[in-house]
């Protein structure tokens, strides 16, 4: 499969140590005023009044008093130049330091571009969005010398085409993405409802789907074992709209036929795998409603929705074009109410001060030092969740205990003669500092940031 998908490319020249590109995307033209120099050039302290915009002047050296700059109000021409910033070069990065085996995200103004080397090494660059649902490209990898969106695996050659969809064509036999089967079987005024399964299923584990106004998602899924007896595993999703571009998610899952696994493994071990799913994609829909906000048009003239994965996210879009005008503001399919209000941006601590408030857990950070991080897991979960909060001071505890026994055993081991003593002391001690660091590793793991390396996930 060869579509030209990623036709906003930019020119590029590498014949120099610096790259540059040519950005080629229309853009708004601004005009500025031009200011006229003094005529009598004197040395002069100038103060500016904030209020009234005009220049006021201090004689500081000869005789007399002079205006030095002329009040914009009494400017009364304005020269205006052709000049247009996408026909112009920027240096974009240093050809030395283009990863070989990642792409590099970049801007120039407000536009957002990746920048790559193909298989054959050529430098290649487009607009810094997947033409499916608006991921960044910048966040994926490279496969065999093609650019794969990391957020559905689309992959893209050096020219643009898009030679692999693993949602249309099973590629590999090692590969699970495979196309789904839908059907939609109820469209009302509050929601809709239908059916999926995979194709290679034939229908033999077909889930049972509802969506139902404001928030409430129902998954059912029925399993037959071999032995006849059906079994069903449900999901929840609960989603409340906590401002534009968020919402708070949660999410409850049964089972008739529970793994002896389940009831061993605690319950913040589960949680912190669960997190990962949806930190992962976290930074994808991030990018998407950025792009959604910036563009203001409907998603049907910027998504790609294709019947073997898509069904769903068309059908919520066709929803919201019934129910919007009833919303503050909403992204329809072929509707959209931009919010008055802009996006809020919600900062989580970094370095130390990440560290200090995962260690003295509390609804909110320590200290001055922020930095934006839609993945923080402490903010987005530990904080919430009880029984992960719990476990997390536990930990705390015994890492200080058990750090602290290790210390006084190695002191002890010193103090002693006996090398048989000092032996079993000094082991003692490495084996509660080895329960200190896994004590340690538990609490990073529920509290750390998410961080995508650019490999399969």
């Amino acid at each position: 499969m060869a579509v030209p998908f990623l036709s906003s490319s930019f020119q590029l020249t590498a014949t120099s140590p610096i790259l540059f590109s040519k950005v080629k995307t229309p853009i708004v033209h601004k005009h500025f005023k031009k200011r006229t120099a003094p005529t009598k050039p004197r040395f002069h302290l100038l103060r500016c009044s904030a209020a009234s915009g005009t220049a006021v002047v201090d004689q500081t050296e000869g005789g007399g008093g002079g205006e030095v700059f002329i009040n914009p109000e009494e400017e009364k021409r304005v020269e205006v130049a052709d000049y247009d910033w996408t026909e112009e070069w920027y240096p974009l990065h240093l050809t030395r330091n283009v990863p070989e085996d990642a792409p590099l995200g970049l801007t120039v103004f407000d536009s957002q571009i990746v920048l790559y080397k193909d298989g054959d090494g050529t430098l290649c660059c487009y607009e810094d969005r997947c033409p499916h649902r608006l991921a960044k490209l910048s966040e994926g990898q490279l496969i065999d010398g093609r650019l794969e969106c990391l957020y559905h695996g689309w992959q893209f050659e050096g020219d643009g085409k898009c030679v692999k969809i693993p949602q249309v064509f099973v590629h590999s036999l090692t590969e699970d993405a495979q196309p789904l089967v839908f059907e939609v079987t109820e469209r009302t005024n509050r929601g809709f409802a239908g059916t999926w399964s995979r194709e290679k299923d034939g229908g033999n584990r077909t889930n049972l789907l509802r969506f139902d106004a404001p928030c409430v998602l129902p998954n059912n899924l029925e399993l037959e074992g071999k032995d006849g007896v059906k079994n069903y595993f449900s999901g929840v999703f609960l989603c409340r709209p906590t401002g534009q571009g968020k919402s708070m998610l949660i999410v409850r899952f049964g089972v008739t036929k529970m793994s002896p696994l389940v009831s061993v493994l605690p319950q913040w071990f589960w949680h912190q795998n669960g997190c990962k799913v949806f930190e992962q994609d976290m930074g994808f829909l991030s990018s998407q409603n950025e792009i959604l906000m910036k563009e203001k048009v409907p998603t049907k003239d910027l998504y790609l929705n294709l019947k073997s994965s898509d069904t769903w996210v068309a059908e919520y879009r066709k929803w919201m074009d019934k129910v919007g005008h009833g919303m503050p503001y909403h992204f329809g399919h072929r509707t959209i109410s931009l919010p008055k209000v802009p996006p809020v941006v919600e900062h989580a601590p970094a370095g130390i001060i990440a560290a200090l408030s995962a260690s003295y857990p509390a609804k909110g950070g320590i200290g001055t030092m922020h930095a934006p991080n839609l993945a923080n897991r402490y903010f987005r979960h530990i904080i919430h969740c009880r029984s992960c909060s719990k476990a997390i001071k536990s930990f705390e505890l015994w890492k200080n205990i058990l750090s602290a026994t290790a210390v006084v055993l190695t002191t002890l081991a010193i103090l002693v003669v006996s090398r048989q003593w000092k032996a079993v002391l000094l082991g003692s001690a490495a084996l509660l500092s080895a329960a200190a660091y896994g004590c340690l590793r538990a609490i990073e793991l529920n509290t750390n940031n998410f961080i995508r390396t650019h490999r399969r996930l």
